[in-house]
């Protein structure tokens, strides 16, 4: 085991350099599977808050300047580099985060395609305006101009996915970018800071690292800063607005869900099952913005569907032990505070009378003999709870764990009164083979993604967003520009 002062350091990325924070001081960046130090990540200041937001202005002109073409060449250009180094940032990911490698999907199919799919977009920007013949004598049309700096701030969940989708189009569109990462998961957004700024001209990526507390409100507010994308929480969002009322911006919030997964008794249960199982359990551990926690199932194949879940989960689907490992299926919770508060909504479950299905137990009793190296991480067990009614916490507050509540319905319009019955509004996911059906339920479902006989796909061919308290706007290249409009008269 390394001590504290055996464990590598990561730093900021200002200016095209790394860059030591002005107070000198690091933190330990925690393994969620073993609960055991592995890097130390920098603690900035609002002095290091001064110098990353003149980086990232001071490189605007220029980089604005430049034709899309040449932007998107410089894209195309980060898209190859993770051929060579997509393997060691999915590696820091694992380490950050605890989620298990899935390299091919996650690198090539996300990641990758972001950047290539950015930098074509950049170079049809100028398509995105539009003409107007206002009069015999006016001629009207639009231009999308960058807004200049933008801020992403991550979530410790998915670092390098909202990172790249913040930092890809942001930059695709004349802007230049600083991005916040969680101090629960920075180490790989320090890293891939480092390698986009090897690619990238000095200061038009930088990545600065420390505690929301520290140096949340002087990076939202600052005047140089004029856009702010969040991934997080709506407690943050509120935040955000707050400290920025002073200076205002545009703001971007993609923020929690509660997702209903809706099985229809004409369903193929098999795939249905499959569907559930994977959109709330498995490789993340149910630590995602979509996960679909809430499981509605009509009341005819209710209990037939909870069974071959249970089977499902019982039959070694679901393995645990080291992140690494592509052949394990499930990984830890990503940090302590979020352990405990996942534990303490098994707890509020119970108490409220929810029935355990299956599921409930936590830390290193549920690792098979051996996995002894793992028995101090934040595990926890897939967890479905079953209630006959909706109004139960665990079926209205976002949990953001392996923890799932299966609730019956009877009718086609009572599962879309309980999928909308709630103050998120994210994603769903709808199962039957009724083609009609799945039209008015996507008609109907208030959330900004469904989707039907599958889950939780997502892409750089479709936006992203959701309604109500899920949060507004998505990182598109349209919303990291903005439009202006002139007039000509040519009399």
């Amino acid at each position: 085991m390394h001590t504290s002062s055996e464990l590598k350091e990561y730093q900021n990325i200002i200016n095209g350099n790394s860059s030591p924070v002005s107070s000198g001081k690091m933190m330990d960046s925690i393994d969620p599977a073993t609960g055991k130090a592995w890097a130390k990540i920098p603690l900035s200041t609002v002095e290091d808050v001064e110098r990353v937001t003149a980086s990232a202005r001071g490189a605007f002109a220029a980089w604005s300047s430049l034709p899309a073409r040449v932007r998107g060449d410089y894209l195309r250009q980060i898209g190859d580099m993770l051929d060579e180094h997509g393997e060691e940032l999915l590696n820091l990911e694992t380490r950050n985060n605890g989620w298990v490698r899935d390299n091919y999907n996650y690198l090539n199919i996300v990641m990758k395609q972001l950047w290539y799919e950015a930098a074509g977009t950049a170079s049809n920007m100028g398509s995105h305006g539009k003409t107007v013949q206002m009069g015999r004598d006016n001629f009207g049309y639009t231009l999308r101009k960058p807004y200049g700096v933008v801020l992403g701030i991550l979530p410790w969940n998915a670092p390098l996915f909202t990172f790249t989708i913040k930092a890809a189009y942001a930059l695709a569109a004349g802007n230049t970018v600083i991005i916040k990462p969680s101090e629960h998961a920075a180490v790989a957004s320090l890293r891939y800071g480092e390698l986009l700024s090897e690619i990238l001209p000095p200061g038009v990526i930088n990545v600065i690292s420390g505690f929301g507390s520290d140096i949340g409100d002087a990076l939202v507010s600052h005047k140089e800063v004029n856009k702010v994308s969040l991934t997080g929480s709506k407690a943050t969002a509120e935040a955000i607005t707050k400290a920025s009322a002073g200076s205002p911006k545009s703001l971007i919030f993609e923020l929690g869900g509660k997702s209903p997964n809706i099985v229809f008794q004409d369903a193929d249960i098999d795939k249905a099952v499959n569907g559930l199982i994977n959109g709330i359990f498995t490789r993340n551990s149910g630590q995602i913005c979509v996960a679909g926690s809430r499981i509605l199932i009509e009341r005819a194949i209710f209990d037939e569907v909870l069974l071959r879940m249970k089977e499902k989960i019982q039959d070694s689907y679901i393995k645990f032990g080291n992140t690494l490992n592509t052949e394990n299926t499930m990984g830890p919770i990503a940090n302590l505070p979020q352990y405990n508060k996942v534990i303490s909504y098994i707890k509020i479950g119970q108490e409220e009378g929810a029935e355990l299905v299956f599921g409930g137990r936590s830390g290193g009793s549920i690792l098979l003999p051996g996995d002894s190296d793992y028995a101090d991480g934040y595990w926890v067990e897939p967890t479905l709870f079953k209630a006959n009614t909706n109004t139960l916490r665990i079926c209205q507050e976002e949990i953001f764990g392996p923890v799932a509540v299966a609730v019956p319905f009877d009718s086609e319009k009572e599962a879309i009164e309980i999928a909308n019955d709630t103050s998120y509004g994210l994603a769903a996911g709808v199962w039957t083979t009724d083609l009609a059906r799945a039209h008015r339920m996507v008609d109907k479902i208030e959330a900004g993604n469904v989707w039907v006989n599958t889950y939780g796909i997502v892409g750089a061919d479709l936006p992203f967003g959701g309604f109500k308290e899920s949060g507004y706007g998505t990182d598109s290249i349209l919303d990291y520009t903005q439009e202006k409009t002139c007039v000509i008269d040519f009399n």
